[in-house]
């Protein structure tokens, strides 16, 4: 059977979490790192994401790269777009996620799209058209500060209107609950009034079903990946949905190590879980600012530890940080380690190392780039939003690619004990 959906996410991490969230729907699902080439082969997937490093790209690089992945898309014959992006709506007044849309809904025809960022089980829930992260309000979160998208409105009406050409607006709980008709109803009022794109509330995943259900047979979708819950179903009630494949973890030997660059509230939590059990080295933002040979002093220690998971982190210290970025730039410091902590994975996987966590998005894909994987076979979930993944090619590895704001503390620790 041909594909049937396809997806352009805007970074790795989120778009292996797309990926488990149609397989736990009983979709089979491929991922392609970066946009596939003509030798690709998606086996018996019934979906692709296509995984981009474009979030924080620029504008034109980030757009120019969706299109190409469009295009790969709509060559392979897919009934329907999904444009994923973080369930925090990780983008400024100056990001990427309304002019990718735009450029995704002209060159598909789309004259409506949902806009629907949330994920209940990580608290990622949408009220009046305000993202939530929790109780808080998301520019009452942690992530008012994040270091490369800090988001400081809630209004996700108002962030995409800035970023978008096209018309927002929204639809509210009270229609949601009333059933996917009622939705599918105001969707087109919307779209009948010229607006192009509807923040839907969520508070539930019965909402994101409802959601998904309504949309099926919309050209585009945008969104996190809780409102592809939705989608397989559609399908398989058109009977296109083959039966769902067994999945099973990675069966790859070899030492275990993590990686975490990101700065997230919880992943540094995570990291502090370890940091007691494990060894543990600190990559310095200061020290790689010097030019000392961190990545060397890096894999010289990893040959002095005894068996068992390795982690190796970006430093906690907030203002070591932050000097950083006063001198070299928010976007080059941060370029700065993930090219260090991706050089200290390319020397441990030529070393030996099989089985790889991941932590922050923009470090899983300076990971993955650097290691020159080219697709992923999607596993079962470690936590919400994180499966175990194995790459293809001739030298497979076992992958768990996380978001920095997934996963509970003990995520390091339980991820391993899944491959056991």
């Amino acid at each position: 059977m041909p594909l049937l959906l396809g997806a352009i996410a805007d970074d790795f991490t989120g778009a292996t979490d797309l990926a488990n969230t149609l397989v736990r729907q009983g979709m089979r699902t491929v991922q392609a790192i970066g946009v596939p080439d003509d030798t690709f082969d998606p086996g018996d997937a019934e979906a692709i994401v296509i995984a981009l490093k474009s979030r924080t790209a620029p504008v034109a690089e980030a757009v120019g790269q969706s299109l190409k992945g469009l295009a790969w898309l709509k060559a392979a014959g897919v009934r329907q777009v999904f444009f994923k992006y973080c369930s925090t709506f990780d983008s400024t007044g100056q990001g990427n996620i309304g002019p990718v849309a735009d450029a995704l809904a002209k060159e598909l025809g789309s004259t409506m799209a949902v806009v629907c960022p949330a994920f209940p089980s990580t608290g990622r829930t949408i009220y009046r058209g305000y993202l939530f992260v929790g109780d808080a309000l998301l520019s009452d979160s942690s992530m008012k500060d994040h270091p490369l998208t800090p988001m400081r409105d809630s209004s996700l009406e108002r962030l995409m209107a800035v970023q978008s050409s096209r018309r927002v607006g929204k639809v509210t709980l009270p229609t949601v609950r009333r059933g996917a008709e009622s939705v599918r109803d105001a969707l087109a009022a919307l779209a009948a009034d010229g607006v192009a794109y509807a923040v839907t509330d969520v508070l539930e995943d019965d909402d994101l079903m409802t959601i998904g259900t309504a949309i099926a047979d919309h050209i585009l979708v945008t969104g996190g990946s809780g409102v592809a819950m939705g989608l397989p179903a559609n399908f398989r009630r058109r009977g296109m949905l083959g039966a769902p494949a067994t999945v099973e973890p990675p069966r790859i030997e070899g030492r275990e190590v993590a990686i975490a660059g990101s700065l997230s509230q919880a992943t540094r939590g995570q990291v502090a879980h370890v940091r007691e059990r494990w060894p543990t080295f600190t990559v310095d933002p200061a020290r790689l600012a010097e030019g000392i040979p961190v990545v060397e002093e890096a894999i010289a220690w990893a040959e002095t530890q005894p068996e068992g998971p390795l982690l190796f982190h970006s430093s906690h210290d907030d203002d070591a940080v932050a000097e950083v970025q006063a001198v070299l730039g928010r976007n080059a410091a941060g370029a700065m380690m993930e090219d260090a902590l991706s050089a200290i994975a390319e020397r441990l996987v030529a070393a030996g190392v099989r089985r790889l966590v991941v932590a922050g998005g923009e470090t899983s894909g300076a990971v993955v780039s650097r290691l020159g994987i080219r697709g992923l076979r999607i596993g079962p979930e470690i936590d919400p939003g994180v499966p175990w993944t194995e790459s293809t090619g001739p030298r497979p590895l076992a992958l768990a690619l996380k978001s920095g704001n997934f996963g509970a503390e003990d995520f390091f620790e339980k991820a391993f004990k899944i491959l056991i």
